[in-house]
């Protein structure tokens, strides 16, 4: 403390000195000119005239808080821990709130022992460019009605919950558990509280006495606000809304009405899920910052949602402002409104310039997240579907992640339901034991025709999920990713394509932007196959059996209502 009131007294050399820039407080909403001194990492003082060894000009730009990405799984983005890091990084996040949700569901807390591991090994300048506070998840498996790689057990959870290696308890999706009282998912939660660590939620639509029983139960964030009036009755009752941007799915257009002068001290900015290329090209936080902004939401509050929010929420000390005794996390933008990144310092150290990371690492590999797809041999028979009457059908929506039911007449020829136009079959194949179970049914929506796609990223238990309109071309689907060890195909007439995910069959070990221009690659020939506007073939594909979003989701068990909370037949009964 001495050597830091020293420096911010002038009697000391700084290590750093920030010039030239506009100072943005969070506390006050101010902007104000002049410089950022730095010591030992951390800022102790905003004012003129500091010595020090080394100077950088600002050159006028806004300095802010450095972001927090209130709530994201890394490996949605199909990028090592250490490339998404870099890209991360250079959009100005310096700390992510990060729920390992998806590796964790096929290979268990090993999983999750790996991401922390390969984040923590990228050192430059002696600090590691991106804080990682990892959660335990929470739902392993999501459901009952799904088979995962691995499942975490109340009793699991309260051994875990005190490591080191978890910063919290991940979001709670199983909310029909908590609201009705199952044992199991209390004790999840209370091992939690019992270690004061936070616990995140998940809960769409939830209302009147359902919310209050999941915030009584201690949960305190929501990323799963369907519309403004959701988003004030959560935060009336005492809960955190996370305002979500991710690459399927983003709320914050919508949601952004609810935010006001009263309550936006309530509302942090999430990316959730957020693809590679999203990532490179529009980035993270900053995207999110700029979307609110365009929103009409006061660049102060949305400044706060980004930062200072997000920070008291999780109680990140030393995170979310620019004031002495704070860590020295700054990110220099060149106006309020676009919130273009020039310069990103990490504890006073300089990571990330114009666009680029300034550091790399060698990629970490470990057994624990290989050789993660087992599946049985398939053949075209194995997707036939003997339908006939008027069969329950899952129809996809646009520009989101929710489905719709709706029931279609249909018939078989030979064992096989003919297709109506516009109908295509949905297939959801275990991929951890080899266990053979296959759950199928019918999707309208989504446009695909004279082909198959298919991928081993499947929320939340990550099987394979497979769509087409043929039999044969389903089952080569199947094939290709069962020989790349997971990952994305495609199969359009005699053109096959697939794209390896190497590390749990839900990340690639390859460069970012080998994965953007093979992700782009795959995803171009798919956009051919009438895939219709609105639905992005992959992302959107990976989400169909997510099983704790409304209406209908399909699993390895079968087709699942979500609302019911249950497995229902496939076919209406007779009236």
């Amino acid at each position: 403390m001495k050597m830091l009131a020293d420096a911010a007294m002038k009697r000391r050399e700084c290590d750093l000195v920030i010039k030239n820039a506009k100072i943005f407080n969070v506390f006050t909403g101010e902007t104000e000119k002049g410089e950022i001194a730095v010591k030992d990492g951390v800022i102790v003082g905003i004012g003129t005239d500091y010595g020090s060894a080394k100077f950088y000009d600002a050159k006028g730009r806004y300095a802010l808080p450095s972001f927090i990405d209130a709530h994201i799984h890394v490996e949605s983005s199909m990028l090592s821990p250490e490339e998404f890091a870099k890209l991360s990084v250079s959009h100005g996040t310096g700390t992510i709130v990060a729920d390992p949700h998806e590796i964790v569901n096929v290979c268990g807390i090993a999983g999750a022992e790996y991401m922390k591991e390969a984040f923590s090994r990228i050192v430059y300048g002696g600090v590691n460019p991106l804080d990682v506070c990892m959660q335990l998840p929470s739902c392993v498996p999501a459901t009952p009605f799904e088979t995962s790689g691995a499942a975490v057990s109340a009793k699991e959870t309260a051994r875990e919950i005190d490591r080191d290696l978890f910063f919290g308890l991940g979001e709670m999706m199983n909310y029909p558990a908590v609201i009705g009282g199952d044992d199991e998912a209390l004790r999840k939660i209370g091992s939690a509280k019992e270690k004061n660590k936070i616990v995140d939620g998940h809960a769409p639509a939830l209302s009147k006495d359902a919310l209050n029983a999941y915030a009584v139960a201690g949960i305190k964030t929501d990323h799963e606000c369907v519309d403004a009036d959701d988003c004030r009755e959560k935060i009336r009752r005492g809960l955190y809304v996370q305002l979500r941007n991710g690459s399927s799915a983003h709320n914050i257009e919508e949601n952004s009405k609810a935010v006001n002068e009263y309550n936006y001290r309530r509302f942090l900015l999430c990316s959730d899920d957020r693809n590679a290329y999203d990532l490179s090209e529009h980035g993270e936080i900053d995207d999110g910052l700029k979307r609110l902004v365009a929103c009409d939401i006061p660049a102060s509050q949305a400044i706060a949602c980004a930062t200072l929010n997000t920070a008291e929420c999780y109680g990140l000390k030393g995170k979310g402002a620019l004031a002495p005794s704070y860590d020295a996390d700054i990110v220099l933008v060149e106006d309020l409104t676009e919130f273009k990144v020039s310069a990103v310092f990490k504890k006073g150290v300089l990571v990330a310039e114009n666009g680029r990371a300034l550091f790399s690492a060698s990629r970490y590999r470990s057994n624990a997240v290989a050789g993660t797809v087992k599946i049985k041999p398939v053949s075209a028979d194995d997707f036939k579907m003997d339908l006939s009457g008027d069969a329950r059908v899952m129809r996809a929506v646009p520009n989101g992640i929710l489905t719709e039911e709706e029931f279609v007449k249909v018939r078989s020829e030979e064992g096989d339901v003919v297709l109506p136009n516009g109908i295509c079959k949905l297939a959801v194949i275990e991929r951890h034991f080899a266990t053979g179970n296959m759950g199928k049914c019918l999707l309208s929506g989504y446009g695909l025709r004279d082909g198959a796609l298919g991928v081993s990223v499947a929320h939340d238990s990550h099987n394979l999920v497979i769509v087409g309109d043929g039999n044969e071309s389903m089952a080569r689907v199947a094939r290709l990713l069962r020989e790349a060890g997971g990952g994305m195909a495609l199969v359009h007439g005699d053109c096959e394509k697939v794209f390896a995910l190497d590390i749990a069959g839900l990340m690639s070990s390859v460069s970012a932007e080998e994965v953007i221009a093979k992700t782009r690659e795959i995803t171009e020939l798919a956009r051919k196959m009438d895939v219709k506007e609105g639905i992005e073939p992959f992302m959107s594909l990976v989400f169909l059996s997510l099983a704790v979003i409304p209406k209908l989701r399909l699993t390895d068990r079968g087709l699942i209502d979500v609302e019911q909370f249950k497995i229902i037949s496939s076919i209406k009964e007779s009236l």
